[in-house]
């Protein structure tokens, strides 16, 4: 199967939910199968947007500050990485986009859902889509996988993992309310996101995903049974 239409794939949830181990079996798992995948993070994925990154994992700041640095690191991304991929057909697999920023400055730092919509619709408006009211369409993932764990397992996968960065080490309560974000995300677009049962074994997780992109016509069963027996986990 080679690449017959751009895609475009985020991967979401809270910190320690396993999403970045599973973009990386993803990613090979379609290049496997014949894909063009670019495969990108947020924020980040340019030189720019790193460098903001850094300014907002580790600089204390307002949540307005926050917000505008998210958003400001995801249009140079859109318009360096993320637009000419899918214009030239790959498919784009990326660590976090949009809903990330309403669960963690929207819901998680309590900042204004309206707001943030506002400069979704500025940040996003689609370069060729046309929205049914005339105005520009917004460019939104295809499909997203919301990896969702609650807070208590993720961060005690975390403990075990790495130093936790300005986000990582909030409270338990924070990773509540940005869990709850993601909810209602999913509860207002349940066409697009996909709820992926990440408190699950690894081998069961990666079924997950790989059965999404198969509903997706990105994988065949075949290509499907073949990422699952090259790494062992065949449920």
């Amino acid at each position: 199967m080679s690449s017959t239409r751009a895609h475009f794939i985020s991967f979401e949830g809270i910190d320690g939910a396993g999403k970045s181990t599973h973009i990386a079996a993803l990613a090979d798992a379609l290049r496997a199968a014949g894909h063009t995948v670019v495969l990108t993070r947020e924020p980040g994925g340019t030189p720019l947007a790193e460098r903001l990154r850094e300014l907002v994992l580790h600089e204390a700041m307002s949540p307005l500050t926050e917000a505008l640095l998210m958003f400001a690191a995801r249009r140079d991304h859109l318009d360096t990485v993320i637009e000419p991929a899918l214009a030239s057909g790959s498919l784009v697999l990326c660590d976090r986009f949009t809903d990330a920023t309403f669960a963690y400055q929207g819901a998680g730092r309590g900042f204004d859902w309206d707001t943030l919509a506002q400069l979704e619709r500025m940040v996003q408006a689609s370069r060729d889509g046309v929205a049914a009211d005339g105005g520009a369409a917004l460019r939104q993932p295809d499909v997203t996988l919301w990896f969702d764990l609650s807070p208590h397992e993720a961060a005690q996968r975390l403990a075990k993992a790495r130093v936790p960065d300005r986000f990582e080490s909030q409270p338990e309560a924070f990773f509540d309310a940005v869990r709850s974000g993601y909810a209602r995300r999913m509860a207002a677009a349940p066409q697009r996101v996909v709820r992926i049962d990440s408190d699950q074994p690894r081998a069961q997780v990666r079924e997950q995903v790989l059965r999404a992109a198969q509903q997706r016509q990105l994988l065949t069963p075949d290509q499907v049974s073949q990422a699952l027996a090259a790494t062992g986990e065949i449920s």
